[in-house]
Parts: structure tokens; sequence; C-alpha cells
């Protein structure tokens, strides 16, 4: 394997098969390799990569704004069922921060995760021993624990790369 982060991923895969949540999380900022890593991964793997925010946009687009917190859930984990295999990678997943789903995307994707090995991006941080999300200042600001998490960072990539 060429790209050092998708044998980051490899690894980590390899760790959290035995996890009651079998969630991977490739942490960094925007540029950092995060998407193509992903997709090399996925090409290894044989699964598609979702781009979570497409596919929901397109779900909730015909579901009124106050019932939209209701059903992203159920959209969600639509998406992951509808996936193929026994691992499911999950890249763009910034809509699950919108303030207007009420959703903890955390929590979401660790629950998804029970019946399926999740890989996904996380265009965030890891600082100490915290895992963020935006800045404490922004609306869609989140700060959870690190620990118990696998954790695969991407540091800050090329010009020219996406994540």
């Amino acid at each position: 394997m060429n790209d050092p982060l998708v044998q980051q991923l490899l690894d980590a895969i390899v760790q959290v098969t035995a996890l009651y949540n079998r969630l991977a999380l490739v942490v960094g900022p925007l540029g950092a390799g995060k998407t193509v890593a992903l997709r090399g991964f996925a090409e290894f793997r044989g699964t598609p990569v979702i781009n979570v925010n497409l596919e929901m946009s397109r779900a909730l687009l015909e579901v009124p704004r106050a019932q939209r917190s209701v059903t992203a859930p159920r959209v969600l984990k639509e998406l992951v069922e509808a996936t193929p295999g026994d691992t499911v990678v999950l890249d763009n997943i910034e809509i699950l921060f919108a303030p207007d789903l009420k959703l903890d995307p955390l929590r979401a994707l660790r629950q998804l995760s029970r019946d399926r090995t999740l890989v996904a991006s996380w265009n965030g941080r890891v600082e100490g021993d915290r895992l963020l999300y935006a800045e404490p200042s922004h609306p869609e600001y989140r700060d959870y624990p690190a620990q118990g998490l696998t954790l695969v960072l991407a540091k800050s990539g090329p010009p020219g790369t996406t994540s």
C-alpha cells in the first residue's frame, strides 16, 4: 500500500472489528487528504464511498423543515443499510452537524457501527484527549472525549488534495 493513511485505515479496521462500536474516524482539517485516503481504502476493500452531504440533502429536500430532525436519523440509517458489504465508508458528513437536524453526529455514527463497520471522515481535530469539530463560537461546534474512539489522524497534505 503506497498511501500511509490508507494503511493506517486498514490497520484501524482490524482493531475495530472486535469492538462493540465498529467505527473508525479519519480526522483532519480541510485539505489533509481524508477523501483521497477514503477513496483508496474503499477501492482496496471494494466498497463505495457515500457522500453523506449529497445523499442526505437529496433525501431531505422534499421533507418539510419542521420534520427534518425527525427524518434525518432514519435517512442516515437507510443510507448505511443500503450499502452492500460489511464495511461502509462515509465522506462529507458535515450535514450531520447542522443545528436544525438536532443530531448528535458521533452518537449517530456509533449507533450505526454496532451492526456494520463504519469508516467516516471527520473534518476536525484532536486536541489532547478531545475530538473537536468546528470552533467554540460556531453553531455546529462539538467537543467529545476521544478516549475509546478509533481515530486515524490526517495531517495537512500537499496543495490540491481534498479531504
